[in-house]
């Protein structure tokens, strides 16, 4: 089986894209997470699944060599994993949120307590597009809500399109911390 030239493009198809002409902004926490992740896979997986190719390599016949395929297949995905971080470590552009001025606008970075129609809280952080955890709170900047919130400031209420339909919340608080 040969390495497609899409490969970069299968990747991509799981990862959210850049809006055209913007930087990727991250966080220090999602960039410390993507190199440690790039480190791990060029530095320990992808050597151990090499001696593992080249053993299996070493016993004869290919065709049938279960080892020789699935390490193979599994050589592809890490070197596909790893020019995809590399590409997007390339042009990522940190932003620190602990080092922004105190403001009351939502910007990239900020930390956002809203509350819904129903009066129910919640609390979200403005990060990157690799570092989204919805169960942490933390959205993608390109998402819906956080679009709506950006440039909003206390005590705004802004108008975005969930996949529920158009919802409104009002913003409560808008803090800029170091997210761990």
């Amino acid at each position: 089986m040969r390495e497609s030239e899409n490969d970069d493009e299968e990747d991509l198809e799981h990862q959210p894209a850049l809006p055209l002409g913007t930087a990727n902004y991250i966080t220090p926490v999602g960039h410390a997470c993507l190199k440690d992740e790039l480190e791990e896979l060029v530095k320990r997986e992808r050597p151990k699944v090499v001696e593992v190719v080249a053993w299996a390599a070493s016993n004869g016949d290919r065709s049938e060599n279960g080892d020789y395929i699935y390490g193979k297949r599994r050589l592809r995905e890490i070197d596909r994993r790893i020019r995809f971080l590399t590409k997007r470590l390339d042009i990522a552009q940190v932003v620190d949120p602990a080092a922004r001025q105190s403001t009351d606008q939502v910007f990239f970075g900020a930390t956002v307590t809203v509350c819904d129609d129903l009066g129910v809280e919640n609390t979200y952080a403005i990060v990157g597009i690799d570092e989204t955890d919805v169960a942490k709170g933390r959205i993608s900047w390109i998402s819906p809500l956080a679009r709506a919130m950006l440039k909003a400031r206390e005590g705004d209420t802004v108008r975005f399109q969930s996949p529920s339909g158009w919802r409104e919340i009002d913003i409560v608080e808008v803090r800029y911390i170091q997210l761990d």
